[in-house]
């Protein structure tokens, strides 16, 4: 699934992105012509709250969603209860610039992350696009817990 978030919606796409979707982050495109344009071009979903250019989209023949609510948790329950979540994907992209990871030998990554860490860890990811270097730290767990609540939440419903 591929998607369009708005500049309002830049910490929902980091999280799609942590949970394996393809997400463009239009944090500089400022007219919404120019984010219809990218949607429709690139095949994308528009994740917006922004009402008028969700119902823009819709008239274009643009698949796009409004994603009213403020809160995050919410935001992601909506999203993936409508786009469910692929296992096999998750944290296989860089949560910065959207490329997708590539796994990295370990001695590749000497020096170039803290000591504490390179000693702690075996496996590594990288992004090629922007070098950004990921391991399974702290932050998996939380990822985990987060997914196990969507999950749980959109079975709920």
């Amino acid at each position: 699934m591929r998607f369009l978030c708005d500049q309002m919606l830049g910490t929902l796409a980091k999280w799609l992105r942590l949970l394996g979707f393809d997400v463009y982050f239009a944090n500089r495109v400022e007219r919404d012509d120019e984010l219809l344009e990218i949607a429709k071009k690139e095949n994308r979903i528009i994740l917006s709250r922004d009402k008028q250019l969700v119902k823009r989209a819709r008239k274009r023949g643009i698949e796009a969603i409004d994603v009213e609510d403020r809160d995050l948790d919410e935001q992601l329950r909506k999203v993936t209860s409508l786009f469910p979540i692929d296992e096999e994907s998750v944290l296989s992209r860089c949560s910065v610039c959207n490329e997708i990871l590539v796994e990295i030998d370990k001695k590749d990554v000497e020096g170039k992350i803290p000591k504490k860490i390179f000693e702690s860890h075996e496996e590594f990811w990288y992004c090629k696009r922007c070098k950004k270097i990921y391991w399974k730290g702290s932050h998996w767990d939380k990822i985990s817990e987060k997914i196990d609540k969507l999950k749980n939440a959109n079975r709920a419903s």
